[in-house]
């Protein structure tokens, strides 16, 4: 069965089209990549991929979305557009469909995807557990959480706000940070930190700690300083930012009791090569008297280009052709 999967963050919205049978999906095509600040909904992005792909759509498709699935109408976490499910048959021309926050998505991507979809980052080199829980976690525009429970016969897919839980700062670069960030925000949640842009506070705040001029950089500009290895302070914040992100995960890992966690998310895998060798594992396990307990979970990162989209279009196959 053809169908159109869908992933809508907050910078990007991905098509594709995917082939399902038996609660697997079998095939996807290379994926059409639009931004979102290019349209003003979901379904004037849809009819700019139809355009693009030059033939009919299917009358089937997997949505997931980077928000919270409920209510009649759903607003967007980091981009404008609101989305009434109601009415998606009617304004997308689709027969059936599923709708998926996008971190559930990857949670199907994680469930369904052989070994050699992941590479390890920290733990034991052992594959992810057939049996038991695993979360699934990344940075993004946000912070993506779910969780995945593989049982003897299936698996379930438990979608959740994790990533806007309370940051808990460790050391006192982290206070600074933290200090800052509440000069904006009341209540300073993790994605505030290990999201794509919260690069800027980190850089910040380590310019202000070394006496330097603040520059006023967007986020893409200090990655892209980080990423080159030309700026020393870009770098420092891109080390920062490994720290905080393996104490997060390690965070939920204690909140969900798993047999395995995985890394995801569009920054998640431009951090690989970097989660490897930096102080991420240190921050993992650095749990006090359950160290031993993290030490023993192994840490994946999912190296395929689109889990969202791959998971959206699993969801659906899971869903509807079972």
């Amino acid at each position: 069965m053809e169908i159109i999967a869908v992933d809508i963050g907050g910078t990007h919205a991905r098509f594709a089209i995917a082939e399902v049978e038996n609660g697997r999906v079998l095939s996807m095509s290379d994926p059409i990549t639009q931004k979102t600040k290019d349209h003003s909904s979901l379904q004037l992005a849809w009819q700019a991929f139809g355009e693009a792909l030059g033939r009919p759509l299917p009358r089937a498709a997997g949505i997931a979305i980077a928000s919270p699935i409920n209510g009649e109408m759903i607003r967007m976490t980091n981009n404008p557009w609101i989305i009434r499910p109601r009415l998606i048959q009617e304004r997308l021309g689709v027969d059936t469909y599923t709708l998926i926050n996008d971190f559930g998505a990857v949670g199907h991507a994680v469930a369904q995807m052989h070994d050699d979809a992941f590479i390890h980052i920290c733990g034991p080199e052992t594959p992810l557990p057939q049996h038991g829980s695993i979360t699934v976690c990344g940075p993004g525009t946000g912070l993506g959480v779910a969780q995945v429970l593989r049982t003897a016969s299936h698996y379930h897919v438990i979608e959740t706000e994790g990533g806007h839980m309370d940051f808990a700062p460790l050391d006192g670069i982290e206070d600074a940070i933290l200090k800052r960030l509440r000069r904006t925000f009341t209540r300073v949640s993790a994605e505030r930190i290990v999201a794509g842009p919260g690069i800027v506070a980190i850089y910040e705040t380590l310019a202000g700690i070394e006496g330097r001029p603040v520059l006023q950089l967007d986020d893409r500009a200090i990655w892209d300083l980080a990423f080159s290895g030309k700026d020393s302070l870009a770098s420092a914040a891109l080390d920062r930012f490994c720290l905080s992100l393996g104490a997060v995960a390690g965070d939920l890992a204690l909140a969900h009791g798993p047999k395995g966690v995985v890394i995801a998310g569009g920054l998640g895998l431009r951090l690989k090569d970097h989660l490897i060798s930096s102080g991420f594992g240190q921050r993992f396990v650095a749990k006090g008297r359950f160290q031993s307990l993290m030490a023993s979970i192994p840490v994946k990162l999912i190296t395929h280009p689109q889990p969202g989209l791959y998971g959206a279009a699993a969801a659906f196959a899971q869903e509807h052709t079972q």
